[in-house]
């Protein structure tokens, strides 16, 4: 199977297991086990990866500065866009790659709108300053610091071309995801399956991104 053909499987499998965790989440072992007796799917799954680590609010503030360095990688790449823009003078000039990332970011940005009004659960916590649950699923801060360094790590890839640099940085890009899917975890302020399906999307539309700027080369 060509390379193209896999990154697309890639993104389908991505996409079924998506679809299949939220019918699960929805349908399956529902029990009130959420902040405030919410129900939620595949409770003793769930339950037992909570037990497990429990709460801590320092890996909670840690990943949260995580997430403002996937915030501020996205800006230099945003900055590098309008640069391109200024100089070529041609939105048609920036670099597909940008271009293509751009739309990524766009995508992030509308499906953390969606779940936000399409909830389907709640956290396991009642978050400090709120009064009632919040929408837990999928959880947005794995997806958005999966998604922004995962991008970016392809990116340095094809950019830097000194080789230690791009060694160096790409393996910045893999600890931050690491460290932030690992801490948000163990933070207990996500179910297992928020933590689950937000790197199901992040693998969907990574593999996506990947598909689009590789092709036609």
């Amino acid at each position: 199977m060509c390379m193209k053909h896999r990154k697309l499987l890639t993104a389908g499998i991505g996409l079924l297991l998506t679809v299949i965790l939220i019918a699960l989440v929805r349908l399956v072992d529902a029990a009130p086990i959420g902040a405030q007796g919410t129900s939620i799917g595949l409770s003793h799954l769930n339950q037992f990866v909570f037990d497990l680590f429990g709460v801590n609010m320092l890996w909670y503030n840690i990943t949260d500065w995580l997430g403002v360095a996937a915030v501020l990688t996205g800006f230099v790449f945003a900055v590098t866009g309008l640069v391109q823009l200024i100089k070529r003078r041609s939105l048609l000039k920036v670099d597909r790659e940008i271009l293509a990332l751009g739309g990524l970011y766009i995508v992030v940005i509308g499906l953390y709108l969606f779940f936000e009004n399409v909830i389907i659960n709640y956290r396991p916590i009642i978050m400090p300053d709120n009064t009632s649950p919040e929408a837990s699923f999928p959880s947005s801060h794995t997806m958005l610091v999966c998604v922004i360094m995962g991008s970016a790590a392809m990116l340095i890839n094809r950019y830097i071309r000194n080789k230690p640099l791009n060694r160096i940085l790409r393996a910045v890009c893999y600890v931050i995801i690491g460290v932030t899917v690992v801490g948000r975890l163990i933070a207990g302020v996500h179910w297992f399956t928020d933590i689950l399906g937000g790197i199901l999307i992040s693998v969907t539309l990574l593999s996506l991104y990947e598909e689009v700027i590789s092709h036609g080369k």
